[in-house]
């Protein structure tokens, strides 16, 4: 089994290579065809770092990846993925496969990109290595507005994660009462039961638009929130997702 470090230098070995097609392609494709040569290889990148320091079970827990949606539902089906608040992000580790959305969401369905964390920085930042950043592989730095979420591999000795909760902050205070219907999509719903609520999630840290209006954003949201509250994942917002948003603590 390998480590994080291992990840990680493994990552680095391969900052500089630019172009496509590339010794990372020419590797994905000579296992899954060669329309991988020039293909977007962000999550390539990540699939051969992990072979080649022999963390494959650990960060291609479903085997390889060149998808970076297909690559994080991987972790959240196994628990291990936390949502990109900016609190999770300080709490970032070394060899954390991290996911962009440079929409600025926290949906998995919307994930554009992925890299490995080197560290974290503090402040919502965090220090990566990424393949296919402008068709080159590099170290950058990365603020949690773009961060998606990131899932933990289970590294050697690592260890399961504790579930992902919120940072002490500002009680959470009384909520408002619940508006009597339900908010979920499709169709999508609309309102300012609807408002009330996604201004809520944004106060705890979730990227989120408030603008009214219940639809694929705000349901992926919901999801992860009560992924990490331990509630029913349904995606809508009842009388007991309404108030978990208000008697928790804000991040």
């Amino acid at each position: 089994m390998g480590t994080a470090e291992g990840m990680v230098k493994a990552m680095r070995a391969f900052v500089g290579i630019a172009g496509r097609p590339n010794r990372i392609t020419r590797a994905y494709a000579a296992r899954h065809g060669s329309e991988f040569l020039r293909a977007a290889w962000c999550d390539m990148a990540v699939t051969e770092a992990a072979r080649a320091s022999d963390n494959a079970d650990a960060v291609l827990p479903a085997g390889d990846r060149a998808y970076t949606v297909w690559h994080a539902e991987d972790f959240r089906k196994r628990d291990r993925w936390y949502a990109g608040t900016r609190a999770n992000v300080d709490r970032a580790r070394a060899g954390d496969v991290v996911f962009f959305d440079w929409g600025g969401s926290d949906g998995i369905g919307y994930i554009d990109h992925v890299g490995v964390v080197v560290r974290a920085l503090g402040g919502g930042y965090v220090e990566t290595i990424e393949g296919n950043t402008s068709d080159r592989c590099a170290v950058k730095r990365r603020h949690y507005s773009v961060i998606a979420g990131y899932g933990r591999p289970a590294y050697s000795g690592a260890g399961k994660p504790a579930p992902s909760k919120p940072a002490p902050g500002k009680p959470g205070g009384k909520a408002p009462a619940f508006p009597g219907r339900i908010l979920r999509q499709p169709p999508i719903m609309s309102g300012n039961d609807v408002k009330t609520w996604q201004n809520r999630m944004r106060a705890r840290g979730w990227k989120l638009a408030a603008d009214g209006v219940y639809g694929p954003a705000s349901e992926e949201v919901c999801r992860a929130f009560q992924r990490e509250k331990g509630l029913t994942v349904d995606g809508e917002v009842g009388p007991k997702t309404w108030a978990a948003a208000w008697t928790a603590r804000v991040t």
